[in-house]
């Protein structure tokens, strides 16, 4: 199991990123036209700085959705291979089944 505070320093960034999403992506489309004013794009790179940091979607770390583990991280299924493994064991994973040999 992974530290509380881990799991909701998590949480509390998917929800700045989910605030911020809207305002960031408008800054950058500013900053990247080429066609725009040369002070105008530095305005918008300054505006964009300004933001939380914790705002940026390259901060997420993802995370299984059972115990918070950080690696071994399944994307389709959001669980980590030990959590899978449990759950495949108990048979609460349909179609899936755990060999053994």
């Amino acid at each position: 199991m992974a530290k509380k505070a881990m799991v909701e320093r998590e949480k509390k960034r998917q929800k700045l990123v989910a605030k911020y999403a809207s305002k960031r992506a408008e800054l950058k489309a500013i900053a990247a036209d080429a066609e725009r004013p040369m002070e105008e794009r530095f305005k918008a790179n300054l505006k964009l700085a300004q933001l939380p940091r914790n705002s940026s979607e390259t901060r997420l770390h993802n995370r299984c959705q059972l115990t918070g583990r950080p690696k071994a991280y399944y994307r389709k299924l959001k669980l980590s291979r030990i959590a899978l493994r449990d759950l495949a064991s108990k048979g609460q994973i349909p179609g899936m089944v755990k060999s053994s040999w």
